[in-house]
This record gives structure tokens, C-alpha cells and sequence, in this order.
């Protein structure tokens, strides 16, 4: 075993530099190639300029103001002059079908020269008497550079172009290069949440301080002895109960940086890049640490090896393998600590959840009575509530919500008192947005037809009737036959205290109370409906319960049921 453990590190590693030496080889390549082609590019367009566009070029010469009077301005084909007073020059331009002709025997369509600053007017009569097109420019700065700058121009704008497209195309081989790297988020800045954002949960903060403590001063345990300090956290529980909250918590606490990817992340399509993104991450992590790296849904990478659809060796199955060697081989230190967070632990690999790898497991529990009243008070600390709200009362009505359900409770109380426009929130709304919560919106505009309405009049009675006259069953609290979502009633029932556990009675009890519906519309009418169906399904779960899990029956203590699930 050790030797095969042995053999896959080494190929991965490997396989790593591998890849790695390839991908800085290509980049490489790529950059010296696009230098050389934007430099041929360029050669080519200069080429072409020069050759398709030199005939329309203006040739120009200078001559001396003697030369330029007696023999310029006497020429058949001058079609003006220009007189540039801010720089004392006079241009003379000619047609393309006659150009001025030196002594050497070249041809110019541009002659100028240059004049004593004053003799304006002087130059200028003469011109005039000569009959000569004259113009007059007053500002020439620059005029040698303004002839050139359209080319100029011309030039930046195709380099602008061909670096844009080739910063394209390196972008593309980047993305390519990059398909195994790790999508993940890296805090730039060190979180700021901390445990007093996280309400309840006490039992599990403990432990997560202590973990807290690992990053803040490891010294203090490698001091005591041969300590070695957790290397992973395993965070289990149902889900919306706080668990990547507590993950940053612990990172906003010990001022470290937080890596955060889901574990679906890591799995593609195509073989080997889940792997690959498991060594980028591990290798991120160690060059900011200390840190925290957090898997959340870590049960989408780390389920048993053997279940998946593409037999023993489908990616997923790869990409847990390189997990599982790169936490054999990672920061021993303990600069760098692994949590993930999952709500099944029961399909998760064994070599996964062994110690020396998550060597804590630390459950994150459904909040009771007294940790609702606490995330409640939390999540309204920045609302308006009136002094009236009971939040005691509200987490004894709240039984079986987690966090972020109580989260969206507040949030919906705080939307219906908007839509009133009420200046505060009451337990009005509050208790409105329990109901809305766990049985929808009320349906105002749907009406009953009065035999519909009297039947679940009397399906309600029952429910209400036999919870009302039973000693176990749950405290009733609400009656009502306003439809709301798909029930056309309904009969709300509350325990009393925090159930911890499923006592036998209770359990009739709520047999009875499910059952108490039907049983109304069998005694009271002569043509019982179908309507329940929800309380069949419940009732069903229960006694299913007690005779499969409970031994509550005849059957004797058994158990026909694997306990693996949901947490």
C-alpha cells in the first residue's frame, strides 16, 4: 500500500512539472512571435506605401529669394503662393502637370523660401502686380510635422489594432493554458466576519476557536510536545445553518486569508483537470499563508470511490485521488488549514474523513428555541421592530427552521411592512411571514364555493379538535380556512418545549391529529374528498417510523432501515 501511495505521488509530481515546463515553454514562444510579426507587419506596410503611394508624395526644395523672385514666380505652372508669416517663408506650389525644374534637372511641386521679417507688404505688392493667386497663413508652427501626421497616425492606429489582436489571441492561449487552474476566491483583503456575527452555535465556536488559536500561535502547541496540530476540519450539518459562515469566521478572527471553491468546481468534463486544479489551489494556499482553504459541498468531489457512473476511474474519482495525495503531503506546519463543509458525511470517502487528513469533525446543529431567539434578535438588529415583538415567542413558533430560513423570515416581515407602509415591523407581520414562509402566499382572490368551504371547515375541525383534546399531542395554534399556497386550510400545531425525544404517545398523538381530518369529513358528510392527501403522506412517515425505526410494533425492537442519510 505504502509503495503504491509512493508511485501515484511521484507520477503526480511528475506530471506536474510536466505540464508546468510545457506551459512556460509555449508562453515563450508565443511572446517572441508576437514581437516579430507585429515588426514584419509594420515592414510590410511601410513597403507598400512606399511603393503605391510615392507618386502622390509632395517633393519640396529651397531656393534663395533672388532665385525664387525672377524665376518661381515666372513659372507657367504655378497655381499660388503662400505667405507663412509666423515662421518668414514663401511656399510656391505647383500643378503635377508642371512642375518647376532646377538646374539639375529635378522637378518639384513645393519651392520655398525664406524673407527678411518686415518686407511683408513689399513681397506681398509684388506678388500682387505679378498677378499671382496669393494666400496668407498666419500660424505655421509645426508645419514640417502637421504634412506627416495623417501617416503618423495612420502607423499608431495599425500597431494599436495588431496589438489588440494579438493580446486577443494570447488571451485565448491563456484561457487555454489556464482550463486546469483553480476557479477560486481568494480574499484579497482578510474577512472581516467574526464569531459575534455567528448567533448559537456555542459548542461548535469552541472548537473552531481553538483551530483559530492553530493559525494565531502554533508555536504554543509545538512547544507543549509532540502536538501536531489538525491538518483538516470537517464541518458537517443540515444545510443553511452556518457552516461557510463559521469557515470565515474563523479566518476574520485569526486575520488570515480565505480560499473558497465548491466542490463542483473542481470536476469538468475532461479528464485530469479537476486534479490539476486541486495542485493550483493547494499551491495558492501555501504561498499566502497563513491561510484557510474551504471546500464547500465537498461531498460533490469526495464520495466513495466506485459509485460513480463512470466505474473506478472517472474524473471525479481522479480529482478525490489527488486530494487525498496532496493532503498526505501538505504544510505540516500548520500555517495552512483545511475546512469543508458538507451535509451528507455518510457517502464520503473513508480515506477522506480518516484522521490525518480531517482529523476534527465538528457537527453545526439545527439552532433550538433559545439559539432562534438569538439569530433572530441578530438578523433584526437593523430593522425598525416595534417594542412589542416577542422573539421568544417567535422562536417557539419557528421550530425546524434553520438560519438563513429564519434570515429569510426577518427579511420577508420587513418586506410586508414596506408593502403596508407601516413605520416599523409588528409580530403582525412578523407571524404573517411565518405562514408565508412555511405555507406560501394567501390566495385573497380565490374564493370557495359554500359546500367546498363547510367541507374543509370540517376536514380543519377534526385536525383542530383531536390536537385540542389529546394530552400529547402538540399545543394548537392556529386554526384557519383561508387558502394559502396549495392547502385550502390548515391547522397549525407547536410543541411546547424542544423535542430531543420522539416519545411514544407523542406519536399516536400525531397519528391521531393527522388522522382527525378525514375521520371529521367521514362522520359529518356522506361524500368524503380527496383532499387529504398531504395529511396520508405524513401520517404514513410517522407510523413507517415506528415500525421500521423505532420498534414500536408488533414486529418487536428491530431496525429494517440503513441509517445513512442527510444529516
Amino acid at each position: 500500500m505504502r509503495v503504491f501511495l509512493f508511485t501515484t505521488q511521484f507520477v503526480y509530481v511528475i506530471k506536474g512539472l510536466v505540464v508546468k515546463q510545457s506551459e512556460v515553454k509555449i508562453v515563450r514562444i508565443f511572446t517572441k512571435l508576437r514581437f516579430w510579426l507585429m515588426i514584419f507587419v509594420l515592414l510590410i506596410f511601410f513597403a507598400i506605401n512606399q511603393i503605391f503611394f510615392s507618386s502622390e508624395r509632395i517633393t519640396e526644395t529651397e531656393v534663395s529669394m533672388g532665385q525664387f523672385i525672377n524665376e518661381v514666380i515666372n513659372h507657367p505652372g504655378l497655381e499660388n503662393v503662400v505667405i507663412k508669416k509666423n515662421a518668414d517663408i514663401l511656399t510656391a506650389n505647383f500643378n503635377e502637370g508642371n512642375l518647376w525644374q532646377n538646374s539639375d534637372g529635378k522637378k518639384f511641386n513645393v519651392v520655398t523660401t525664406i524673407y527678411t521679417d518686415g518686407y511683408e507688404e513689399t513681397i506681398t505688392q509684388i506678388l500682387l502686380d505679378e498677378g499671382i493667386v496669393l494666400e496668407v497663413e498666419n500660424d505655421n508652427v509645426g508645419g514640417g510635422f502637421m504634412s506627416y501626421l495623417p501617416t503618423i497616425l495612420l502607423y499608431l492606429l495599425l500597431f494599436g489594432g495588431l496589438i489588440f489582436i494579438l493580446n486577443r489571441q494570447q488571451g485565448a492561449a491563456n484561457k487555454a493554458l489556464n482550463f486546469g487552474k483553480t476557479k477560486s476566491n481568494i480574499s484579497k483583503e482578510k474577512p472581516t466576519v467574526k464569531f459575534s456575527d455567528v448567533a448559537g452555535l456555542e459548542e461548535t465556536k469552541e472548537e473552531l476557536r481553538e483551530v483559530k488559536e492553530f493559525l494565531e500561535n502554533p508555536k504554543k502547541f509545538r512547544d507543549f510536545g509532540e502536538l501536531k496540530i489538525p491538518k483538516g476540519v470537517l464541518l458537517y450539518g443540515p444545510p443553511g445553518n452556518g457552516k461557510t459562515l463559521l469557515a470565515r469566521a474563523v479566518a476574520g478572527e485569526a486575520g488570515v486569508s480565505f480560499f473558497s471553491i465548491s466542490g463542483s468546481d473542481f470536476v469538468e468534463m475532461f479528464v485530469g483537470v479537476g486534479a490539476s486544479r486541486v495542485r493550483d489551489l493547494f499551491e495558492k494556499a501555501k504561498e499566502v499563508a497563513p491561510s484557510i482553504l474551504f471546500i464547500d459541498e465537498i461531498d460533490a468531489v469526495g464520495r466513495h470511490r466506485g459509485s460513480g457512473l463512470g466505474g473506478g476511474h472517472d474524473e471525479r474519482e481522479q480529482t478525490l485521488n489527488q486530494l487525498l495525495v496532496e493532503m498526505d503531503g501538505f504544510d505540516k506546519t500548520g500555517d495552512v488549514i483545511i475546512m469543508a463543509a458538507t451535509n451528507r458525511p455518510d457517502i464520503l470517502d473513508n480515506a477522506l474523513t480518516r484522521p490525518g487528513r480531517f482529523d476534527r469533525q465538528v457537527l453545526v446543529p439545527a439552532p433550538n428555541t433559545k439559539e432562534r431567539e438569538e439569530i433572530l434578535k441578530l438578523y433584526a438588529r437593523n430593522l425598525p421592530i416595534d417594542q412589542n415583538v416577542d422573539f421568544r415567542k417567535i422562536a417557539q413558533q419557528t421550530y425546524g427552521f434553520s438560519g438563513a430560513g429564519l434570515e429569510n423570515l426577518i427579511n420577508e416581515a420587513g418586506l410586508l411592512c414596506v408593502r403596508y407602509g407601516r413605520l416599523s415591523v409588528t409580530m403582525l407581520e412578523i407571524e404573517e411571514a411565518i405562514e408565508k414562509v412555511m405555507l406560501g402566499t394567501e390566495r385573497k382572490s380565490f374564493v370557495l364555493e359554500k359546500r367546498d368551504k363547510q367541507t374543509v371547515a370540517y376536514h380543519e375541525a377534526g385536525h383542530a379538535i383531536v390536537a385540542y383534546a389529546l394530552e400529547d399531542a402538540e399545543e394548537l395554534h392556529k386554526v384557519t380556512i383561508v387558502p394559502r399556497g396549495r392547502a385550502l386550510g390548515y391547522t397549525m400545531t407547536l410543541p411546547e418545549k424542544e423535542k430531543v425525544l420522539e416519545y411514544r404517545n407523542s406519536l399516536w398523538a400525531q397519528l391521531a391529529m393527522f388522522l382527525g381530518g378525514r375521520a371529521a369529513e367521514d362522520i359529518l358528510s356522506d361524500n368524503p374528498t380527496g383532499g387529504i392527501t398531504g395529511d396520508n403522506a405524513v401520517a404514513t412517515q410517522i407510523a413507517e417510523k415506528m415500525v421500521k425505526e423505532y420498534g414500536m410494533s408488533r414486529l418487536g425492537r428491530r431496525s429494517f432501515v440503513n441509517r445513512d442519510g442527510p444529516v
